[in-house]
């Protein structure tokens, strides 16, 4: 049963009335969603962020620097899943470092094979900051951001938190 259940992901369920929240605050991160606008900071942020993203969040990722002409296809594809309520990605950012990361709420099954453990839970939440962002904290500071976010500004109950490395 469970080697099947690999083939699928588990759809968000959000209530027709529920509205996405475009930003969210917690403890000095402001989390804004992704649009094609922040290209040009993604990009900086990712290359910058190549080898942390990989001991951090993990899953596929690029091993070699990417390009404005790579990711805006990836900002309009998060803008429309956004639109469509299928996920929500997010640019993260403080007051003292500017852009610091992205975070992501995405369907199970979408990051790893669904498997009956998964299935219990209803949302895959998973973030990356890059290496100034980390040394200052921030990935904790992320991490219980998105707890609240997921459970609170969200109408999630189960998150499951997919990186590799999960703050105690």
């Amino acid at each position: 049963m469970s080697g099947r259940l690999g083939a699928f992901i588990k759809k968000l369920e959000l209530p027709a009335e529920f509205v996405p929240p475009r930003t969210l605050m917690h403890n000095g991160v402001t989390a804004h969603a992704i649009t094609r606008d922040d290209v040009a900071d993604d990009v900086r942020g990712i290359n910058d962020s190549l080898a942390l993203i990989r001991e951090t969040r993990g899953g596929k990722w690029p091993t070699e620097p990417v390009t404005e002409e790579e990711i805006i296809v990836d900002e309009y594809w998060h803008e429309c899943e956004f639109r469509d309520r299928k996920s929500f990605s997010y640019i993260l950012t403080s007051a003292d470092l500017g852009y610091i990361g992205c975070a992501y709420l995405y369907p199970l099954g979408v990051r790893r094979p669904l498997t009956p453990e998964l299935a219990q839970h209803d949302v895959d939440a998973s973030w990356w900051v890059t290496p100034d962002a980390y040394d200052r904290g921030y990935y904790r500071t992320v991490y219980q951001g998105l707890r609240r976010w997921a459970t609170i500004d969200f109408p999630f109950s189960a998150p499951h938190f997919s990186n590799m490395r999960i703050p105690d």
